[in-house]
């Protein structure tokens, strides 16, 4: 059976060199550890983010030579471009759905992506966007 593609948004990524939230390190790991080949999509803006992030708000930021490193290898991933049309229902999905136009645009480029779940923090756990449900990859653990 093929497992469903599924969109990681940049807090997913970040725990990977978050070390103050160990359990969600290890979590962010096992994810993308027993993920099969084209399982796990991201974007452009998720790669800039994750940049911008890893690089200036970690308590232990990475210096710019490790977090390139971190890009570099997050782009071997099915990445998704972001474009003109994907903006307008970013828009279009931000205005029907009071969700913020960062996270619409997050939206949009699943669905683009044909990505049948998104996983993130930053979005209610289960919500269901057009074809995309949310899923908190961290909800059930201890934390």
């Amino acid at each position: 059976m093929t497992p469903s593609r599924a969109f990681l948004d940049t807090n997913v990524l970040v725990y990977l060199f978050d070390h103050e939230v160990p359990a969600k390190t290890e979590r962010a790991r096992n994810l993308l550890e027993q993920a099969e080949p084209g399982e796990l999509v991201l974007s452009a803006q998720v790669l800039s983010e994750f940049y911008v992030v890893v690089t200036r708000k970690l308590e232990r930021p990475l210096d710019s030579s490790q977090a390139t490193q971190a890009v570099d290898w997050l782009a071997l991933f099915p990445v998704i471009p972001i474009g003109a049309a994907l903006v307008k229902t970013a828009i279009q999905t931000s205005r029907a759905s009071q969700v913020s136009y960062w996270d619409s645009l997050i939206l949009a480029t699943a669905a683009a992506g044909g990505c049948e779940r998104l996983l993130t923090e930053d979005l209610k756990h289960g919500q269901v966007f057009e074809s995309v449900r949310v899923e908190n990859p961290f909800r059930d653990q201890p934390f």
